[in-house]
């Protein structure tokens, strides 16, 4: 078992900036995929980002504003998330698969999942 952990979100303005990290338990993180999803009221789970050992690929909707990366040596994956929107405001997860080419867009391709963290963009 994984256990996943998100931190760092909070209020923050339009036009602001911020970091989230995701600490995932395990001692072979550095072969895991590592995923951003989000979700708002009344709306799917989403894809934002994603690394692994096939690079990093981004929802249409934050290339360019977002930037995912990681620490193996810390077990911590981030989510730097600049020029913020209303419409970034959400509940954000993390997810992990334990292979290096493992998973994709789809919610349900992920097996573990941390609680979430939620990022509130104010206009």
């Amino acid at each position: 078992q994984v256990q996943v952990a998100e931190s760092g979100g909070g209020l923050v303005q339009a036009g602001g900036s911020l970091r989230l990290s995701c600490e995932a338990s395990g001692r072979t993180f550095r072969n895991y995929s590592l995923a951003w999803f989000r979700q708002a009221p009344g709306k799917e789970r989403e894809f934002v980002a994603r690394i692994n050992w096939s690079g990093k690929y981004y929802a249409d909707s934050v290339q360019g504003r977002f930037t995912i990366s990681r620490d193996n040596a810390e077990n911590t994956v981030f989510l730097q998330m600049n020029n913020l929107k209303p419409e970034d405001t959400a509940v954000y997860y993390c997810a992990a698969n334990r292979g290096p080419y493992s998973g994709g867009s789809g919610y349900t391709q992920w097996d573990y999942w941390g609680q979430g963290t939620q990022v509130t963009v104010s206009s």
